[in-house]
C-alpha cells in the first residue's frame, strides 16, 4: 500500500475576495461581511485559504489527492459550479481541466479527486458536474471496484489516471463514482497538536478494518476564539508553522503498508518537509509487496 500525498482544501489558493460569501457559512460571518466588506473579507481569506499553491503546483510538487468542495453561487445567471469553502473560488471547469493537462503530459499519474462537500446544488448540478467528468477525464476514470484490487499495474494496463470519489447518494447510479464511504476521513477538530495526533493514531488503528481508502487529517481547526486573537496573522502563521514540528514528527514515524497510513493531507503542504518526508514512508516498504494504491 502506497502512503499518497494529499492536500487540505485544495483549492483555496484560487479563493476570490471579491466573491460573495459562500451558502454554508452562518450568519454571524454574513452579518460580519456585509458590515465591513472588503476588508472582512481580506481577513476571512488569510484563515480560509489553507494552500499557496495552484492545482498545477501542487502535482508537481507530489500531491496526488485533492479534497472539493462545490457550491453553485446565488444568483448566479450562468449556473456555474465554483470550488468553494468560505468564499468562492475558481470555476470547476477550469480547476479540472488544469488538472487534467497535468495527467496529459504524464500518462503513468494517478490522482484521486474527492468531491465531499455540496452546497446548494440541485440534481441538475450534480448532472452537470457529472457531464463535466465525462466530457474532461472520459477513459481515464477508474470506475469503482474494491479499493484492494487498484494496484499501479492494473491502472496503467486501463490507461485510468482519475479516481472519483463523491460523497452524495448520486454516486451510486454513476460507474464511475466511488461511493464517498470508500475515502473515509475522519477530522479531528481540534487546535491542539497533542489531540490531533491522539486522533489520528487511534483512527489508523480501526483503518483497515473498513476495506477502503484512508485519509489522515494532519490539521489544526482554528476556534472563534482563536481566529478573533490572530485576526490579522491568519492560519498559516498562527496555528500550521507553530505546531509544524510536532506534526511533521508524527509523520515520520508512520508506516506505509495494509496496517498503516494511507492518504496524508496537510494545509500548506510546502511548508516543511512535509511532501519529502511522506514520498520517503514509500521506501520502506518491502521490495516484493503489491503497489496498490
Amino acid at each position: 500500500s502506497l502512503v499518497l500525498l494529499g492536500s487540505h482544501d485544495s483549492f483555496s489558493f484560487y479563493i476570490d475576495e471579491a466573491s460573495p460569501v459562500g451558502p454554508e457559512q452562518p450568519e454571524t460571518v454574513q452579518n460580519f461581511v456585509s458590515v465591513f466588506g472588503t476588508v472582512a473579507k481580506k481577513l476571512m481569506r488569510k484563515w480560509l485559504a489553507t494552500q499557496t499553491m495552484n492545482f498545477t503546483s501542487q502535482l508537481g510538487a507530489g500531491i496526488r489527492y485533492f479534497d472539493l468542495r462545490i457550491s453553485t453561487k446565488p444568483r448566479d445567471p450562468d449556473n456555474e459550479l465554483y470550488f468553494a469553502h468560505g468564499l468562492f473560488s475558481a470555476k470547476v471547469k477550469e480547476g479540472l481541466e488544469e488538472i487534467n493537462a497535468f495527467l496529459a503530459e504524464h500518462p503513468k499519474e494517478v490522482v484521486f479527486l474527492d468531491f465531499n462537500h455540496f452546497y446548494g446544488m440541485q440534481k441538475c448540478h450534480h448532472e452537470k458536474l457529472v457531464q463535466m467528468l465525462k466530457d474532461t477525464y472520459g477513459n481515464k476514470m477508474c470506475p469503482a471496484i474494491f479499493a484492494h484490487e487498484v494496484t499501479l499495474q492494473y491502472l496503467w494496463e486501463k490507461e485510468h489516471q482519475v479516481l472519483v470519489f463523491y460523497h452524495s447518494p448520486v454516486a451510486v447510479e454513476v460507474a464511475f463514482l466511488w461511493p464517498g464511504q470508500m475515502m473515509p476521513a475522519p477530522w479531528a477538530n481540534t487546535t491542539d497538536t497533542e489531540k490531533l495526533i491522539q486522533f489520528l493514531q487511534a483512527s489508523i488503528t480501526e483503518r483497515r478494518k473498513k476495506g477502503s481508502f484512508f485519509i489522515s487529517q494532519v490539521v489544526l481547526t482554528p476556534k472563534a476564539s482563536t481566529v478573533v486573537k490572530g485576526v490579522a496573522s491568519g492560519l498559516r502563521e498562527t496555528i500550521t508553522e507553530r505546531a509544524l514540528p510536532a506534526m511533521m514528527e508524527w509523520v515520520r514515524t508512520q508506516k506505509a503498508g495494509e496496517s498503516g497510513v494511507n492518504i496524508i493531507t496537510a494545509d500548506f503542504v510546502e511548508l516543511g518537509d512535509f511532501i519529502s518526508t511522506v514520498i520517503k514512508l514509500n521506501y520502506a516498504l518491502d521490495e516484493g509487496e503489491d503497489d496498490t494504491t
